[in-house]
């Protein structure tokens, strides 16, 4: 057996190294077993507790391992962007009340939530706002949020009564700890400035405030959360490159997409998801045909019923489309 992808992995490496020293017991002891056939029924004996326990240590790494590759398909951290779309100031009010519902969720499933950016507009709302999340599970719950959400009210601004439609768009990005997508430095420009908003006097006197642009494909991102410019720049690597690899995925995923089911997960930023009609208090989801209602709990972070409906979700393919 080749124990080097044990010894290799930080997780496994001890429970390697104990491994080879009971086979070299077991290489003595049979040894011992060849030289004096008196011994033969303690050594054989000895032998046997050689293998159960060199059994129980493999068994041990190989699960490791797999837990490893779990975490790698549905990591245990995410970024949340929310950002506002067609619709104005109302949209921007949407963006806000979407990242509230998916914070508090968070916040419902004992995640952490930790603010990286956010720029608001003139009412207050989210222009754009990223979060990261970190907890048991996050992606696997949250990757088919990834999409554009629309909402149909009538906003408090409206003199005339008249229905609004706005949008926004959410992107669930999987942070994970082996990427697979190679940034070249050579592609990047970075830029520095002041962090706004709270922080202290560090914060305003000092740029520690990272954005990043990829010039090949245009995608800049910003973190000004963190209080030293070396954990912003750390950050907002770490943002791109969850980015590029869900651009990336995304036209794998255009490539094979004769079956919609399969297709429900692909994270195409592009196409509208949801609904959220107010006057009607309903919410429906165009991708599972599937509509929920009491849109003020949910919006409140009691989204449950939807996540588990989208996990569960084993209908015939289906197109994405306007509700009736």
């Amino acid at each position: 057996m080749d124990l080097e992808k044990f010894l290799q992995n930080p997780k496994t490496a001890y429970l390697a190294e104990t491994y080879k020293k009971l086979e070299r017991d077991e290489t003595s002891t049979q040894a011992m077993i060849d030289s004096d056939p008196a011994l033969a029924d303690l050594a054989h004996s000895e032998l046997e507790s050689l293998v159960l326990q060199k059994n129980a240590i493999l068994a041990q790494m190989e699960e490791i391992l797999q837990a490893e590759e779990k975490e790698e398909e549905f990591p245990n951290e995410i970024i949340l962007e929310v950002r506002a779309g067609a619709g104005g100031e109302e949209a921007s009010i949407f963006a806000m009340e979407l990242a509230h519902m998916y914070t508090k969720y968070a916040e419902n499933n004992n995640w952490s939530v930790s603010k990286i950016d956010e720029s608001l507009s003139a009412v207050g709302g989210y222009k754009e706002a990223s979060f990261e999340i970190r907890g048991k599970d996050v992606y696997k719950l949250l990757r088919f949020e990834t999409g554009v959400h629309r909402v149909q009210r009538i906003p408090a601004t409206e003199k005339m009564g008249r229905v609004h439609t706005s949008t926004a768009s959410v992107a669930i990005l999987p942070v994970r700890k082996k990427s697979k997508f190679v940034i070249n430095p050579g592609d990047l420009e970075m830029e520095f400035s002041r962090s706004g908003g709270a922080g202290g006097q560090n914060v305003n006197k000092v740029e520690t405030a990272v954005r990043l642009i990829h010039k090949p494909t245009g995608i800049d991102v910003r973190s000004t959360s963190q209080r030293s410019q070396l954990k912003n720049r750390e950050m907002a690597l770490s943002i791109l490159t969850a980015k590029l690899e869900m651009l990336q995925q995304e036209e794998e995923a255009k490539k094979y997409s004769a079956n919609r089911k399969d297709q429900i997960g692909t994270a195409d930023r592009s196409e509208k998801i949801r609904t959220y009609n107010v006057l009607q208090d309903r919410i429906t989801d165009h991708r599972i045909k599937q509509s929920w209602h009491n849109i003020e709990k949910i919006l409140a972070g009691e989204i449950d019923s939807v996540i588990e409906a989208m996990q569960n979700y084993t209908g015939e393919p289906v197109e994405g489309g306007d509700e009736e």
